[in-house]
């Protein structure tokens, strides 16, 4: 009975003129580190520092500012540790009707911790003022973010 239940509000949903997502938005908070900041910072402080070293890694760039989405990188809490092989993937963030895409090139553990540019571009320039926002997540192509 359940699944056929499940099923009956499926279809019902499926051919509802209501449009279903078809990824993941997650809602979480965003913060900053002006350590993400500092385009001369080295690759190797970070968790995406192992051979799943953002696929960007294989074409040279060893410092953020040689990323293609610089400064709009940071730690996502889809890169679980050292070496993940979530390193390189591509988040749009949104803020109230404000959306930037980050590169994930480090570990977060509950949210986004982006640097302070990528921030102040999201909030309109209030970053130090707001600290943390409320965001809602989706992971992206990563081509999004310039891969």
């Amino acid at each position: 009975m359940k699944h056929w239940l499940s099923l009956t509000v499926f279809f019902a949903l499926a051919s509802s003129s209501a449009a279903v997502p078809t990824a993941n938005v997650t809602a979480t908070t965003a913060s900053f580190d002006n350590a993400y900041d500092n385009a001369k910072g080295s690759l190797d402080t970070v968790a995406c520092s192992g051979t799943n070293a953002l696929t960007i890694a294989t074409k040279g760039a060893r410092t953020f500012g040689a990323l293609p989405s610089f400064p709009r990188i940071g730690g996502a809490p889809a890169v679980a540790g050292f070496n993940s092989p979530n390193c390189g993937s591509c988040w749009a963030l949104t803020f109230e009707n404000e959306t930037i895409n980050v590169l994930a090139i480090d570990v977060a553990a509950s949210s986004f911790n982006i640097a302070q540019a990528a921030l102040d571009e999201l909030t309109g320039g209030q970053a130090i003022q707001l600290g943390r926002v409320n965001v809602t997540a989706v992971e992206v192509a990563p081509s999004a973010c310039g891969l």
